[in-house]
């Protein structure tokens, strides 16, 4: 078995001394080569390579970010039985989709996991999403989230780490300061239907949950599963009243947001988000620019994942 592990030695918990154990414990396995990123994009560049030359196996050691890039990577002539199956070993700060597949948050842990799926040849095939040609493994955002995640990512590039504090004070910031929340922005159209506007936010999920705060779960969308469609979460209004209610709606222990100013949509093929201007767009956790309109689709059993 042919395999790459793409390596992001800039992820959070990454440290060459991981690289170097995992390297070791999968060339037990598999016939192993192994990509350092150098750049925004490169993981994806490793991964297409990877697929052309018909490798087996594509491991991602890093964040969320690094997975999304190693799937787009995958993808990017399509999905078909002849694209490497993924492994993720957990080295961003949130690792949503590792712990989405159920794979452990520590590093040594779910190498071992992983190995043990290889000799067995355990896979899962799990559905994506795609937000107009990016591919995504578990959300994407339109408005306020993806407003957060670009301010997280400035403070980054200063030198900051991306720990819990950093991200409540920048939604803290991003809502007060930052966010015009004095109209909404946003249009949803489906096929078929009417469409629905006077949206203020959007998040859009293919499992659950959206993210962590800690070791407490986000739920936004709490159906949300690779086995069905998009899960669609969207505010009308980011007044702070209902807002802050939505939240501990979100942080519950039985999540279930709900009121007048939320508006849900459950297991969706396809839909289509219009804004009056750009707004920012976030997947998988990464900033990608501003958008005015997005096509989110649905990609049922797009990908294998070693689990």
């Amino acid at each position: 078995m042919r395999a790459l592990l793409v390596v992001n030695p800039n992820a959070t918990t990454t440290t060459a001394r991981t690289r170097d154990v995992l390297a070791r414990a999968l060339r037990s396995e598999v016939d192993l080569e192994i990509g350092e990123t150098r750049h925004r994009g490169h993981a994806a560049e490793l991964a297409h390579g990877a697929a052309r030359a018909g490798m087996d196996v594509v491991v991602a050691l890093g964040g969320d970010g690094t997975v999304n890039e190693v799937v787009n990577g995958l993808l990017r002539d399509g999905p078909s039985d002849d694209v490497p199956a993924l492994a993720v070993v957990p080295g961003g700060s949130t690792n949503v989709f590792a712990r989405a597949v159920g794979l452990p948050r520590e590093p040594w842990e779910a190498t071992a996991t992983i190995l043990e799926s290889l000799r067995e040849r355990r896979t899962r095939t799990v559905g994506l999403g795609r937000a107009d040609d990016r591919w995504f493994t578990f959300c994407a955002g339109l408005g306020l989230d993806a407003e957060v995640v670009r301010r997280v990512e400035e403070a980054r590039t200063r030198g900051r780490s991306a720990t819990k504090s950093l991200y409540l004070r920048a939604t803290v910031a991003q809502y007060f300061l930052g966010t015009d929340r004095s109209a909404p922005l946003l249009e949803l159209h489906r096929p078929g239907t009417e469409p629905v506007d006077g949206l203020a936010m959007a998040i859009v999920q293919n499992t659950a949950p959206w993210t962590y705060l800690g070791e407490r779960a986000v739920h936004p969308s709490p159906m949300a599963s690779f086995d069905h469609g998009l899960d669609l979460f969207a505010l009308r209004r980011l007044k702070l009243p209902s807002t802050l209610r939505t939240a501990r709606q979100m942080l519950s222990k039985r999540p279930a947001p709900k009121g007048s100013r939320v508006f849900g949509l459950h297991d969706a093929d396809t839909f289509r988000l219009v804004a009056e201007r750009p707004l920012a767009l976030q997947v998988d956790g990464d900033y990608v620019g501003e958008r005015a309109e997005v096509v989110f689709t649905s990609e049922p059993k797009a990908l294998r994942v070693v689990v």
